[in-house]
């Protein structure tokens, strides 16, 4: 038997000729090993994702309980209640405005960006039609402020 991979030669001797002859290496991978490896690394990556999804559902229960507990507390009045309902409001409106914020930031980026790709085929535009792009870029422009002036805040 030949080693795999290796190149046999071989001469005719009746017309002196060389022949090589290359055989295929033997591919010695347990396939069952291989599925086993991957089956081990998807049972671990499964585990992960449902031990993240066991703690996001205890910490969710978690909440809830307070939340429960709060409520029913008869410790607490009503006023208590209330305040800490609106103090709670206002910092998700908070954390809203601060995603808007964020993405209205987002957006005079990418619109600034645009235009400073178009801003040299504008120049090419006949005339009337550079005046009019010229204008459409201040109309957008105080479009996008007065939508930042429109947009309500939170209350201290």
């Amino acid at each position: 038997m030949q080693e795999p991979g290796v190149v046999r030669q071989e001469r005719d001797s009746s017309t002196g000729t060389e022949q090589k002859e290359h055989t295929m290496p033997d591919i010695n991978t347990d396939i069952t090993k291989a599925a086993k490896d991957i089956a081990n690394v998807a049972k671990d990556a499964t585990y992960v994702v449902i031990g993240a999804g066991v703690l996001g559902f205890q910490q969710a229960q978690v909440q809830r309980r307070e939340l429960m507990q709060k409520l029913q507390d008869p410790s607490t009045g009503l006023g208590d209640r209330v305040t800490a309902a609106r103090g709670d409001l206002n910092e998700a409106v908070k954390h809203v405005d601060a995603k808007v914020e964020e993405l209205m930031d987002r957006a005079e980026e990418l619109i600034e960006r645009v235009e400073a790709v178009f801003a040299p085929f504008e120049d090419r535009l006949p005339t009337q039609a550079r005046d009019i792009a010229k204008q459409a870029h201040e109309q957008a422009k105080d479009a996008r402020s007065q939508i930042r002036n429109m947009r309500p805040t939170a209350v201290a």
